[in-house]
């Protein structure tokens, strides 16, 4: 049917019927296997799939970028701030740990696809830090899943100047809007306050540089002894927002939970309303019996966790400042998880026995999960030996 005018076409409408009836006439008789709604909606969201390392080179002295292409040669479609995940196979364990995705949506378009990922030399997951720095080479293929996630622009909540203030890795989600910015797939104007002790620690500088343009503007604020730097320096206080602020302005802040925690109070001190502040922030060291809520009693044990899985039992041992996604990942025994900071609910798992400890600002279960005490396992910590039921993945 051909769009004409707005009577044309209602009129156009009162044939649909008869049309339909004779194409069922006229239709073949066998039948037809191929479901493109379903096509579509696997080539959108396909799960999880084989990926291969492309490529690795240094954006900083202490981040590398992995290039990955789909064994597939397709990518899902992703938004600029959200991540992928990496199932990984180390010491007779299976972790699976998220990263922000550092390329462009754009990147995954045309004849050769990719996605990258920027990984900063971090200890504070010492065991898959120390395997993807100096075991993953090129050719190395892992399950992957792309495209998860809430941290992207959305134009029905969010105003189009954007302020993105990072700290460390927290760069990576940023330099993929950027990127999408510059290629002028994404209509925003992108503001970038990005902090970092020394000038050698900025990652993804040169990839940076390449996108400022009269949308993008990247500001770096160095916190270290640069006696040469001209810029910034010091923390990403208030003062320093308030030079890039806009009448109407969101942010989004990456990095380490102690940038957020101070970045947040600067905001407070402009007054700025938290559903205009989005934030991704990475937890960091453990240290959970330290926390001031975490009952003394329980430091220093490890747990029996029995683990029900159908009509398979397995008990498995877990450490007070292991989570138990960490003790089910250390064990092989496979768990979908994903943002592995109590955010998305992946790897909702129900507890039959024993008691548990989640840190307050990761706890976001919805009240009907607490209430029939179902737990996110990746930030919960076991405080006595437990029963746990997970599905079956």
């Amino acid at each position: 049917m051909k769009i004409k005018s707005f009577f044309g076409d209602l009129l156009e409408s009162t044939k649909i019927a008869g049309q339909r009836k004779k194409a069922f006439k006229e239709a073949s008789s066998a039948p037809d296997s191929s479901d493109p709604v379903c096509q579509a909606a696997y080539l959108l969201h396909p799960g999880k799939f084989y990926v291969k390392v492309k490529s690795i080179r240094y954006t900083s002295k202490s981040t590398k970028t992995f290039t990955f292409e789909s064994e597939t040669k397709h990518f899902p479609y992703f938004q600029a701030g959200q991540f992928m995940t990496l199932e990984l196979p180390i010491d007779g364990g299976l972790y699976t740990r998220p990263y922000s995705i550092s390329s462009a949506p754009y990147q995954t378009r045309g004849a050769y696809p990719i996605v990258e990922i920027t990984i900063k030399n971090m200890a504070e997951d010492e065991l898959v830090r120390k395997y993807l720095w100096e075991k993953v080479k090129v050719g190395n293929r892992f399950l992957a899943e792309v495209g998860l996630g809430r941290f992207h622009y959305e134009p029905l909540r969010d105003s189009k100047n954007i302020i993105a203030i990072a700290g460390g890795a927290g760069i990576t989600p940023f330099c993929s809007m950027a990127k999408e910015v510059k290629d002028g797939k994404l209509d925003i104007n992108l503001t970038i306050l990005y902090g970092s002790v020394n000038e050698d620690d900025i990652a993804l500088r040169e990839d940076l540089e390449k996108c400022v343009c009269s949308k993008v503007k990247v500001v770096h604020v160095l916190s270290g002894d640069n006696p040469s730097w001209t810029g910034e320096k010091g923390y990403i206080t208030a003062d320093i927002i308030k030079k890039h602020l806009s009448k109407d302005t969101t942010f989004f802040i990456c990095g380490p939970l102690n940038l957020f925690t101070f970045v947040k109070g600067e905001l407070d001190k402009l007054n700025i309303p938290e559903k205009r502040i989005h934030s991704e922030c990475f937890p960091g060291a453990k240290l959970i019996s330290s926390e001031e809520d975490y009952p003394s009693e329980s430091k220093d044990k490890t747990y029996k966790i029995k683990v029900i899985r159908g009509i398979d039992e397995t008990v498995i041992s877990c450490s007070n400042e292991d989570s138990l996604a960490d003790a089910l990942e250390k064990s092989g025994i496979r768990i979908h998880t994903s943002c592995h900071y109590g955010a998305c609910g992946f790897c909702r798992t129900k507890v039959l026995e024993g008691t548990f400890y989640i840190r307050p600002h990761t706890d976001n279960r919805r009240y009907a999960d607490k209430e029939c005490n179902y737990v996110h396992a990746c930030s919960t910590y076991p405080t006595s030996d437990m029963t746990i039921k997970i599905n079956i993945d």
